[in-house]
């Protein structure tokens, strides 16, 4: 094995952790599809070159669909990985697997979470074990080698799948079904694996973090896209339905149409609210156009922009941010202070 995959002349001790998803599935009794069964155990056995690469703990954690995942247990979980780390100093690095639906908030929302400097890296599955050609055990292997190599540290959150390494920060799935799905549309990939080697070209700065000690109850903060001839009409119900912030994702460089802007303008006077693009990929405008609807006009508004986060990665953001302070002023500035530190 590559020296940059050992750590003091040994090999680096891993922890595994699972949740579920499609690379933990296979059939059920009826036969109606596939559901999460597999323990942490079974996916660090079905990968046998494991031992050749890191000292591995396998702990189950969760046993759902992505989908079924809250923000309440990635705290849960970042708590988990900080009581293993401070416990037993020598975890070199740590691979949590989950299902591929919400890898891209869950690995954010540990990138916001934790400040440790050993690599914490997130994987998964497109095809379930049951299939010809399953990806989860190689998924597995480049996870955990990336996990073990000194030239992971410092990085922040990562999610490799398909042998590439992006940033939680970045990564996208963009396709329902391909094993290439996973892309960072904004930053472009940190990395890769090959022939058992990892390489690491891109080093994004540090993400401002918070400390999970200061996170109460995580509330719901609405995600609404904006469409054609939408008129708002549905955020003048958010703080009725329970809504502690929202996020719009608004069209191209930050607009919503005029009929909207009046509900905007209302939920603001309600609740911290964020706007970013629906695009994609680019970032929020601040002073190009001046129409009614424009950024310029929903920033004046005192709407937060998203800048480069897309709505997904704001709001759990947001939820985050609302849940460590006290008020809407402080919630707003370590927002601002967590998108800022994305491109410092």
């Amino acid at each position: 094995m590559r020296a940059d995959l050992t750590s003091g002349g040994g090999l680096a001790r891993i922890v595994v952790v699972s949740l579920g998803g499609t690379i933990a599935s296979t059939p059920n009794e009826g036969g109606q599809g596939v559901v999460p069964q597999l323990t942490a155990h079974d996916l660090v056995a079905a990968v046998p070159q494991l031992r050749e690469v890191a000292d591995i703990e396998a702990l189950s954690f969760r046993q759902l669909p992505s989908g079924d995942l809250t923000l309440e247990d990635v705290v849960a979980l970042a708590r988990l990985i900080e009581d293993r780390v401070r416990a037993d100093e020598t975890i070199g690095g740590v691979v949590i697997t989950q299902g591929t639906d919400t890898i891209e908030e869950t690995s954010f929302g540990l990138d916001l979470l934790l400040s440790t400097d050993i690599p914490v890296v997130m994987t998964g599955a497109m095809r379930n074990p049951s299939l010809a050609s399953p990806d989860g055990p190689g998924n597995v292997l480049s996870a955990v080698m990336v996990a073990a190599s000194r030239a992971s540290r410092g990085l922040g959150c990562l999610v490799v799948m398909n042998d590439e390494v992006h940033g939680a920060r970045f990564v996208r799935k963009t396709h329902s079904s391909n094993l290439s799905t996973f892309q960072s549309p904004n930053g472009g990939r940190l990395g890769w694996v090959a022939e058992e080697r990892v390489q690491i070209v891109a080093r994004p700065p540090r993400l401002a973090t918070i400390a999970t000690g200061l996170v109460g109850e995580v509330g719901p903060v609405a995600l609404v896209t904006c469409a054609l001839g939408d008129d708002g009409r549905i955020l003048g119900c958010l703080e009725s339905l329970g809504y502690n912030g929202a996020v719009l994702d608004a069209f191209g460089g930050g607009h919503v149409p005029a009929a909207m802007v009046d509900a905007v303008a209302n939920l603001v006077a309600a609740m911290p609210v964020v706007m970013c693009s629906r695009a994609g990929s680019g970032e929020v405008l601040a002073h190009t156009y001046g129409f009614r609807g424009s950024e310029s006009d929903i920033l004046s508004r005192g709407v937060l922009s998203g800048g480069m986060l897309d709505g997904r990665k704001a709001r759990v953001a947001l939820a985050l941010a609302i849940a460590s302070t006290s008020g809407a002023p402080a919630a707003a500035n370590l927002f601002v202070e967590i998108r800022d530190s994305l491109s410092a």
